[in-house]
């Protein structure tokens, strides 16, 4: 992009401020461009994030009530998606876990047919890692040790390993100056390990994108401006947007609904899945009637299974550590990981329910009642044990398989259908039985969302794909480079462009990604 005598107010226009719109704003901004990142959540320091998620007006993201906390639960047909809100994205609220996915992630039909993507990814997975602070779990807690014992039960001891985590291990709450980047990034603490880093860490250990990417790029002269939502994108003067463009913003939490307008060389469109999905199936049928086809198809989850382990040892303390300090790899597509909630943090209880697998709704409930009936001490016990959080494992269950849904606008957001495979079931065995087994070692009973017992509905943090990558408009809705197809200076860099299934946590992929995208872009001359 050459600059030009044109009234634009900036060179780039991000919507969204998660991994890849953060990525975005840092590396256009060291290229001579200037940039702007809207987010629609707010800019939340320490102070403001909630030392329990029972305080949920300061955890739950729910304008419509005025709650603009940092966390959001968005409910569609075939799944229940968990997400974060506000100045960094997803970093605020997930679990800082960094692995590498397995060979078969790059070399997925989806998408390998496009590029070498081992090869052509071989580079910025450093780079992801060096930026977000990536260092090894230094300490195996209860639910880490136990996790290993079953790792060893069932002769998978080599598959277990702590994991690589966004987190600084320093002396617990002493400050000391940057020790990432020559002490030219923010002072720091060290980690407290108290387990609260998916409630918002308040002890500045966490490597949250405020603390790297996007504090660089404010320095460069980048603008964030939060508590604002996109609801327009126009092209100046061309369909194509080869001249440019308009966006129209407006809060996204005042009463006053205040709007305003930039204009724009470029857009990067950020706001993961929820975001950049949504807003773009609005704009199709108005303002980017260009957009491919394929926006909203292929959209994936990491085939998750969520399962509290309540222990009945009441000197057994699971809230202690990282959000997720330990990962089992079960087989070549399957893993396993302990996460944990900060000690009060108990108000997930109130949802939970006796695991329970069957056919149909009827026969889970009857599987419920008769679990309670058999076992009420045990149920009464875990409904009403003194600190949830403390005394429950929730254990992680993930997995590779292929299977894909179809998002369209519906009348009240967007609505999910079955596109391709098996759609996301609350019910793998697999899980349940390695469940089963962990609550013998921790001698506890296993519980899941109400939900998934009865409407079968899993609940995902990795929600994935609806703008992939294709050769050309009629397969995907970017091409390899993340550039979308029709439009001239446009890019998606989120979630949304993910095009097969990683089996991991995907934060450092959609980083890595996002680095390989803005190395495309040539520096201004």
């Amino acid at each position: 992009m050459e600059k030009e005598k044109q009234p634009f107010d900036f060179d780039y226009i991000i919507i969204g401020s998660g991994f890849g719109g953060s990525v975005s704003a840092l590396r256009l901004s060291e290229k001579g461009y200037k940039v702007i990142v809207i987010e629609k959540g707010k800019w939340l320091r320490a102070e403001d994030f909630p030392k329990t998620n029972w305080n949920v007006k300061k955890w739950i993201w729910l304008p419509t009530l005025k709650f603009f906390g940092l966390f959001k639960i968005t409910l569609f047909k075939h799944i229940t998606v968990l997400s974060g809100v506000g100045v960094g994205g997803g970093s605020l609220v997930y679990a800082n876990t960094l692995p590498v996915p397995k060979s078969e992630f790059f070399t997925a039909e989806t998408w390998t047919h496009l590029a070498d993507w081992k090869n052509e990814l071989k580079d910025f997975y450093p780079i992801a890692l060096k930026m977000l602070g990536a260092s090894l779990n230094p300490r195996l807690e209860k639910g880490d040790l136990a996790l290993k014992e079953l790792a060893k039960k069932i002769g998978k001891l080599d598959e277990f390993e702590a994991t690589e985590v966004a987190v600084f291990f320093g002396e617990p709450n002493k400050i000391v100056p940057d020790p990432y980047f020559n002490g030219n990034g923010p002072d720091r603490s060290g980690c407290t390990f108290c387990g609260g880093c998916m409630v918002g860490c308040r002890f500045n250990a966490k490597n949250t994108l405020d603390k790297n990417y996007l504090y660089f790029a404010q320095k460069n002269g980048v603008k964030i401006q939060a508590e604002s939502e996109v609801y327009d994108v126009l092209p100046l003067d061309s369909i194509n947007g080869s001249t440019g463009y308009k966006v129209m913003w407006k809060s996204s939490t005042s009463f006053l609904k205040s709007k305003g307008e930039f204009k724009s060389r470029g857009i990067i469109f950020a706001g993961g899945v929820l975001g950049t999905i949504k807003l773009l199936l609005k704009l199709k049928r108005t303002s980017l009637p260009n957009l491919s086809d394929k926006l909203g198809s292929g959209i994936r989850t990491n085939s998750e299974s969520l399962i509290g382990v309540t222990t009945f040892e009441k000197d057994t303390a699971f809230s202690d550590g990282v959000a997720i300090g330990s990962i089992l790899h079960t087989d070549q597509h399957s893993h396993l990981e302990p996460v944990r909630y900060p000690s009060g943090s108990g108000f997930w209880r109130i949802l939970m329910s006796p695991l329970a697998h069957g056919k149909n709704i009827f026969v889970r409930l009857a599987k419920v009642v008769y679990d309670i009936i058999s076992h009420p001490v045990k149920n009464f016990k875990i409904y009403f044990v003194s600190d949830w959080a403390k005394r429950t494992q929730i254990l992680l269950f993930m997995r590779t398989i292929d299977s894909t849904l179809n998002f369209r606008k519906g009348i009240f957001g967007m609505k999910s259908s079955l596109e391709k495979g098996q759609g996301p079931t609350a019910f793998i065995q697999e899980a349940k039985t390695l469940s089963e087994e962990y609550a013998k070692i921790v001698n506890g009973k296993t519980t899941v969302l109400l939900s998934e017992t009865a409407l079968g509905i899993p609940t995902t943090a990795h929600i994935l794909g609806g703008a992939v990558m294709g050769k050309d408009k009629t397969e995907g809705v970017i091409d390899k480079d993340n550039n979308v197809f029709g439009y001239e200076n446009m890019l998606i860099c989120d979630g949304s462009m993910i095009s097969a299934n990683p089996g991991v946590n995907p934060s450092l992929t959609i980083t890595a990604l996002s680095e390989r995208a803005m190395s495309k872009i040539k520096k201004i001359n």
